[in-house]
């Protein structure tokens, strides 16, 4: 890499990283912290605001910024994203929510599977989709975009699709909720219910504070199962598209592609757990959640440089080359987290 490219990936990283702190201070604004719009979040619409403005006016030489941070920085912001959770906060739902979760996100990956290819769409492209509505948003897209070997409008489409639907449910599932409808699955189940069928995490805190902190609370946690069940997503994506794409042909099957860094995740997980528990019977829990609030506060501004970059990518001539097929897709699986999580939760919960 010669100077010249090395000085403009270090300018356009500093524009991401300027854009980021930008929409992070908008973040804490009482508006936004009333609707409740996470960094990241706020972080794409930006990103999408300047894809057809300012960033065909960028030089040619920054476009390796936007390759390191819509990859390499969001893969290190989904491995630290491990220190959110730890194993015993996780267990405290019980054995029918982690059940309902991985019901949830197996059946919206098959039906997303099966929904998507009678709408004719690339396998990629309905895996990037079914992946973000079953898992964790536009971070699970992002994460699912080397497994699959999706094309970058893809990526931007799918990205796009569930933060409208998933902001959209911070305002269906508080109504839903004031109007009685969910009245018959209990506190518990509503904090479930959110929880294992809400895309993002900022998401899923919106929602449930707007109901009551005992439902974000059970909500979030049950968000965490999903978000924990992302690993081994990847690990089986990535072992069924073993095969060769190259030509258009299929040549044979060749090596899996493991996705390390959702091993390094769960690695991250079981080491936060382990450091959880011996802060609290050492009596150093204040030194582990001063070290923790850190690096999550750093996870979240690397993630917010990722999804701003991505937003930046996407362009309207993308999404006219997509169509309308993408978001058919999304809705269908919205409508089925929205009615078959409830029948799910009311039946197991």
């Amino acid at each position: 890499m010669d100077s010249s490219t090395t000085r403009g990936t270090a300018l356009g990283l500093s524009l991401i990283a300027l854009l980021a702190l930008s929409v992070t201070l908008l973040a804490e604004c009482s508006w936004a912290q009333q609707l409740r719009l996470s960094p990241m979040v706020l972080g794409v619409v930006l990103g999408m605001l300047l894809a057809d403005t300012l960033r065909p006016r960028l030089p040619g030489g920054w476009d390796g910024a936007f390759r390191i941070a819509g990859k390499q920085l969001l893969r290190a912001g989904i491995v630290f994203y491990g220190c959110r959770l730890t194993l015993e906060a996780l267990t405290e739902l019980g054995p029918e929510a982690v059940l309902i979760d991985t019901i949830i996100v197996l059946g919206t990956l098959l039906l997303g599977e099966l929904l998507g290819r009678a709408l004719g769409l690339e396998r990629s492209e309905r895996l990037l989709i079914a992946s973000g509505s079953a898992i964790c948003g536009a971070a699970a897209v992002l994460a699912t975009e080397p497994v699959v070997r999706a094309r970058s409008h893809s990526t931007v489409v799918a990205v796009g699709t569930v933060v409208l639907f998933g902001t959209l449910s911070m305002f269906v599932y508080p109504l839903l909720y004031r109007w009685g409808a969910l009245e018959a699955l209990g506190l518990r189940g509503v904090g479930i219910y959110t929880g294992a069928t809400v895309h993002e995490v900022a998401h899923v805190v919106g929602a449930g504070a707007a109901m009551s902190p005992e439902i974000a609370a059970l909500a979030t946690l049950t968000k965490m199962i999903r978000v924990l069940l992302l690993a081994p997503v990847l690990l089986g994506l990535s072992f069924l598209m073993r095969e060769r794409h190259a030509g258009g042909s299929a040549s044979g099957k060749g090596r899996v592609q493991i996705p390390w860094f959702a091993c390094y995740f769960i690695l991250v997980v079981l080491a936060n757990s382990l450091l959880a528990h011996l802060a609290s019977t050492g009596g150093w829990t204040e030194s582990y959640r001063m070290v923790t609030d850190w690096i999550q506060t750093a996870d979240t501004f690397v993630l917010t440089m990722a999804m701003t970059a991505i937003g930046m990518e996407a362009r309207l001539a993308k999404f006219r080359q997509s169509g309308a097929k993408p978001f058919l897709l999304a809705l269908g699986l919205y409508l089925w987290l929205v009615g078959g999580g409830y029948l799910l939760v009311r039946l197991l919960a």
